[in-house]
């Protein structure tokens, strides 16, 4: 242990963030972009530091790493985990983060641009936060704890575990991943190589929440077929492809199924692409709902709304494409309902309150379960995600690292019981 130097969880996050590891949905590769691997060897080389022998990367940017079980009896093996990119809509290139020491509770213009203000009565999380310590970006990028706190909170129970080895844990795997924020990030993962048998991810918000159920989502699109012809001979031929996709977005509903419109455990269609040109365009849709079954109900609205506008438009004609993105965490998570009660131990045991939130989106915990790693999700503080106000309070991650040192005890002292 002589010479390592132990990182606080705030600094962890600021020296994280300032690597660019924005992911791209445009791109083909996988990682969709070289420079999250920046990151993955950067985490590879602390957990080595950290004596986790096996710890590597791989071809894909993933990081695995295993703590040794330090007890007699039989535990089932837990991962915990998070992602390393941060998301394409905000820029993640020259982040500068900055520590806001016991916050007064005014609001926040960030220096590189004074119409970038973080105001508690927007945010009013923020006043749990007077007196004590906040981490922003500084006005032209996201900040990137989402989930770069995540991945900081794990490499802090890491430490702590390496400097306190009489506390008892069965075997810990480590996981970060890339792509997390483009629907990919599980699309390589070797789980046989992981070796878990339940899991947690470190990617929610607010002190005291545990999410265990996420939106169902399908990705739904509309190809448009129109019929081109010279635009200075085109009268009684023309049918442009970009109309009738503007006239689609026009019929969609307004005052329900709209992400601006629904809250808690309202369902929604989102467009957020549409491509073409006159002769052929397309309208690419998200689809998600707490309820699988409605994904297809809300797919037919969009189908019947289209078909009734192709109509208007004689000669260009229309087809449709779905795609599974991910499911319900909690289909799975119900058939396990000890991940929840020994987080809520670990949680009770540090003092906070267990409230139990759906996520209205989806992580890598979604995709892991439904691949047979049953995986909830574990609060991390961070506020304002994919947007230049985004902040996250210091003292909300170390409580997250006090949840998973208590946690890691609890399934040490129970799981026993679960080793078949």
């Amino acid at each position: 242990m002589q010479g390592l130097t132990q990182y606080s969880v705030a600094e962890r996050l600021m020296r994280y963030v300032q690597i660019d590891t924005q992911s791209d949905p445009l791109s083909s590769s996988f990682p969709s972009t070289q420079k999250q691997k920046e990151l993955s060897q950067l985490l590879v080389q602390e957990l080595k530091t950290l004596q986790v022998i096996d710890a590597h990367t791989d071809e894909h940017g993933y990081v695995y790493g295993t703590i040794p079980a330090n007890t007699a009896q039989p535990v089932p093996v837990i991962c915990f985990c998070a992602h390393i990119d941060t998301a394409p809509d905000c820029s993640g290139t020259n982040v500068k983060p900055l520590l806001h020491t016991a916050y007064s509770g005014h609001p926040i213009v960030l220096p590189d641009d004074a119409n970038i203000c973080i105001n508690p009565e927007e945010f009013p999380y923020l006043k749990q936060h007077i007196g004590k310590d906040i981490i922003t970006a500084s006005g032209l990028t996201l900040l990137g704890a989402d989930d770069k706190a995540g991945v900081a909170i794990i490499m802090n129970l890491v430490e702590y575990l390496f400097h306190h080895p009489s506390i008892p844990h069965g075997t810990i795997k480590i996981l970060f991943t890339p792509d997390e924020e483009v629907g990919r990030g599980t699309n390589y993962l070797n789980l046989q190589k992981l070796g878990a048998d339940y899991a947690y991810t470190l990617d929610g918000g607010e002190l005291g929440t545990f999410e265990d159920e996420t939106f169902s989502a399908n990705a739904f699109t509309v190809h448009i077929e129109g019929v081109i012809a010279h635009p200075g001979y085109a009268k009684g031929k023309l049918v442009n492809a970009l109309k009738v996709a503007a006239a689609i977005l026009n019929q969609l509903p307004k005052d329900i199924l709209a992400p601006e419109v629904t809250e808690k455990k309202q369902g929604f269609v989102h467009p957020v692409r549409v491509e073409g040109l006159a002769e052929k365009a397309s309208i690419e849709f998200i689809i998600r709902d707490f309820e699988t079954a409605q994904l297809g109900e809300h797919q037919a609205r969009i189908k019947q709304i289209a078909l009734q506008v192709i109509q208007q438009y004689p000669g260009a004609t229309i087809s449709f494409t779905v795609e599974e993105q991910y499911r319900n965490m909690k289909e799975i998570i119900d058939q396990y309902p000890f991940i929840s009660s020994f987080a809520e131990e670990a949680y009770t045991k540090c003092g906070l309150p267990f409230i139990k939130e759906p996520i209205r989106g989806g992580t890598d915990g979604s995709r892991l379960s439904f691949m047979g790693l049953p995986c909830a999700n574990i609060f991390t503080g961070m506020q304002a995600i994919h947007s230049k106000r985004e902040w996250v309070g210091v003292s909300d991650m170390e409580r997250a690292v006090d949840v998973l040192v208590q946690l890691v005890q609890v399934w040490e002292e129970k799981g026993a019981n679960l080793v078949k």
